[in-house]
C-alpha cells in the first residue's frame, strides 16, 4: 500500500492494470521477505525455550549501586526515600514518625528521587 501511496500514476491506468501491479508488488514482496538474512536466520523449533532465570549477579550490583547512590543523599531525604519506597510507610506515617508537616514529607521525596536520578545519571545508568 505504501508502494502505491507512493505511485499514485498506477491508479490512472485503470482497475485491472493496477490490481495486477498491486498483486505483483505483493509477490515481490514477499519474494524479497524470503530471500533476505532476517528470514535466513530465524531457526524453527518445537520445543520452547526454557523460562528465563533471574541473574542473582544483577541483583546484588543492582543493590550495590543503589546503595552507593543513596549515600550521597542528604540525611532527610535518604531516609523518606528508603522509609517509602524500601519500608512502605505512607507519607502520614512519615510525617508523623518525622514529626514533620505531609508537604515536607512529599518534598523530601521529590527533591530525594530527583537528586537520585541525577546521580544514577552521572554513572550513566539511566537515560538523560
Amino acid at each position: 500500500m505504501l508502494r502505491l501511496w507512493n505511485s499514485p500514476a498506477i491508479l490512472e491506468q485503470g482497475e485491472p492494470a493496477s490490481r495486477a501491479w498491486l498483486f505483483t508488488v505483493a509477490r515481490n514482496v514477499v519474494i524479497d521477505e524470503r530471500r533476505s538474512a532476517r528470514s535466513r536466520r530465524e531457526v524453527r523449533s518445537t520445543a520452547l525455550p526454557d523460562e528465563s532465570r533471574s541473574d542473582p549477579i544483577d541483583s546484588a550490583l543492582d543493590a550495590w549501586v543503589i546503595t552507593d547512590v543513596l549515600t550521597q543523599l542528604t540525611e532527610d531525604h535518604r531516609t523518606v526515600i528508603v522509609r517509602a519506597y524500601y519500608m512502605g510507610q505512607s507519607v502520614a506515617e512519615l510525617a508523623t514518625e518525622l514529626e514533620v508537616p505531609e508537604g515536607t514529607v512529599r518534598s523530601r521525596l521529590f527533591y530525594g528521587l530527583r537528586a537520585l536520578r541525577l546521580a544514577l545519571q552521572e554513572r550513566g545508568l539511566t537515560r538523560r
